[in-house]
């Protein structure tokens, strides 16, 4: 059992968030549990007294699946806890104390669920359960923003009409003000979470990534990735970045991963899907501006297939030290004559590093050739780390000096060799 104390509002709801990652929760379960922990527990922190989170795994009754306890415990509490109408419903176990019992998902195989089953439409099913999960953090997001906005235009208006003590409540203003950024980044960040895919474990690949937002404040960018494995067994992996910042540029990078994860499902040829994405969006976006990378990758033999549109070229770096940018000529998705002009053909040697990024990781300096140089020497340099640390470790070497501020989106993948 896992017991902490909070006394303030972000801290739990990030460690709330935490332990639903640890523990795989589904995007939906794991968005009900965070804003139920944080509503719950929002009158006791308000009030600046603290609250008690305890976690611990039960056991499930025969052949249930395992269940995540969840507690919140207000020890100085002066009224029982409000319970009613929360997103996800817990039970008081106590006049100061409620828990929720989530259970744990069962373990999944890394094939996709629905592959090989009686059912042909799976892949949509699980789409737009992904978008409804998306979709439900959005619109809390949405209701928390609001609610501060107009928290804050309530105290504008009385800074207006009050005479006397306007020093006090222009503090008071700055410290709501200061409040509301606060929030909104937290509540950003727990969207830019939702829109990131499932992590994946796959025989004979290890991935990682990093992502870091050009403003700390609003994290949400046109940076954006997804990976899955398609029927066969290879793996796909999208990069994307869509022209601009906030949260227009992260719909408009959300767009493009959906419509090319369902192309790519749909069994289209890796060629074609840049040209018929744009053919897909432009319609609905004509402002759309995105360059993208597509990969596949077959880990039983190493076999990698690009396909590039405007965007820069991934970076191979062997097991002996010798590197190779893969350069491949193409236009993005609301680039005139869009798609990939060929398909690069290589393969990839046990302990070779892949490495897939955005132009903010080597154009900190304002010269995409100089950090493409570093990004090598980077690459050399760290190739011997966990490769779980290595994203961060490469973008925390290219960005010692920044000139230019940008989303940074590092993936790496290194093939282990292990036969699939």
């Amino acid at each position: 059992m896992t017991t902490n104390f909070f006394y303030a509002l972000p801290q739990l709801r990030e460690a709330t968030r935490q332990v639903s990652n640890d523990n795989r929760l589904p995007l939906e379960v794991r968005a009900r549990l965070v804003l139920s922990v944080a509503d719950a527990a929002a009158g006791e922190l308000g009030a600046g007294r603290p609250v008690v989170l305890s976690t611990s795994r039960e056991a499930g009754s025969h052949d249930d699946s395992p269940v995540l306890a969840v507690a919140l415990k207000a020890p100085r509490a002066r009224r029982p806890l409000d319970i009613a109408n929360l997103p996800l419903p817990g039970v008081a176990t106590g006049p100061h104390c409620v828990t929720w019992r989530v259970p744990l998902p069962r373990t999944q195989s890394t094939q996709p669920p629905g592959f090989g089953s009686d059912s042909d439409d799976i892949a949509g099913q699980l789409t737009l359960a992904e978008s409804q999960a998306i979709n439900e953090e959005l619109r809390a997001a949405l209701a928390r923003a609001d609610a501060l906005a107009a928290e804050h235009r309530r105290l504008k208006h009385e800074l207006g009409e009050t005479n006397g003590g306007v020093l006090a409540l222009y503090v008071q203003l700055e410290e709501r003000d200061e409040q509301l950024r606060k929030a909104h980044g937290q509540v950003l960040r727990d969207l830019e979470d939702a829109l990131r895919p499932q992590p994946l474990d796959i025989d004979g690949l290890e991935l990682a990534v990093h992502y870091a937002p050009a403003e700390t404040n609003a994290p949400t960018g046109g940076d954006l990735y997804d990976w899955f494995a398609l029927p066969d067994g290879t793996l796909h992996i999208t990069i994307v970045d869509a022209l601009g910042h906030g949260v227009r540029s992260t719909r408009s990078a959300l767009n493009v991963t959906h419509a090319v994860r369902t192309l790519a499902l749909e069994g289209h040829p890796l060629q074609s899907i840049l040209e018929r994405t744009h053919e897909i969006l432009m319609p609905f976006d004509p402002d759309l501006m995105a360059t993208v990378l597509l990969a596949r990758i077959d880990p039983a033999t190493g076999k990698l297939q690009l396909a590039n549109g405007s965007h820069p070229p991934a970076l191979l770096l062997r097991a002996d030290g010798t590197s190779e940018y893969l350069q491949l000529r193409g236009r993005g998705i609301g680039f005139p004559l869009p798609g990939s002009e060929e398909l690069l053909h290589t393969e990839i040697h046990a302990d070779d590093l892949l490495i897939l990024y955005t132009d903010g990781l080597t154009e900190s300096r304002r010269d995409p050739v100089e950090g493409e140089l570093r990004l090598v020497a980077a690459a050399r340099l760290l190739a011997g780390s966990p490769l779980a640390e290595l994203p961060g470790a490469l973008a925390a070497q290219m960005h010692t000096v920044m000139l230019h501020p940008d989303d940074t989106l590092a993936l790496v993948i290194r093939r282990t060799g292990a036969s699939p």
